[in-house]
């Protein structure tokens, strides 16, 4: 449910983007912080243009891994961040399949989060990155054991 809603808001902020931003348009909103329209054919922060397609194949490979693991997963909180950042893994995957392209997986990614001083990115990557730090912090924690018997909290 989590990849699926995380989708969902990153295909919408990326069709109002289309629509809003073309042409050049750009929206200032506070302090560095603007819209603006820009297209990676590259890998992550458009490093690597031309690399598109072996990225979308790796992507799909994490995609696949990321699904099971969360079918598997020993919490929730383990099953949620597999799946934001599947989610927003499938949507950029989804741009590299659908974006007009010279061949497989080798369509733009629609990019407009722009804080000038950082790559521009989108909600796709925000999950990725938000959801991979997350999942950091779940699995570091571990689980939680259940309480010994005879302890306060144990019966």
């Amino acid at each position: 449910m989590a990849a699926l809603a995380v989708y969902a808001l990153d295909q919408l902020t990326k069709w109002w983007a289309l629509e809003t931003l073309a042409d050049g348009h750009t929206i200032e909103l506070v302090g560095s912080l603007r819209l603006r329209l820009v297209f990676n054919t590259g890998a992550a922060f458009s490093l690597g243009s031309g690399f598109g397609p072996l990225v979308g194949v790796v992507v799909l490979a994490i995609v696949v891994v990321l699904i099971r693991a969360g079918r598997t997963a020993p919490d929730t909180r383990t099953a949620v961040v597999l799946g934001v950042v599947a989610g927003g893994a499938v949507g950029n995957l989804s741009d590299r399949l659908l974006r007009d392209g010279d061949g497989f997986l080798s369509g733009a990614v629609v990019d407009f989060i722009d804080l000038r001083w950082w790559p521009v990115f989108n909600v796709a990557d925000i999950a990725v990155v938000c959801g991979g730090l997350a999942l950091a912090l779940v699995l570091g924690r571990g689980s939680p054991s259940p309480p010994a018997p005879g302890s306060p909290d144990g019966t």
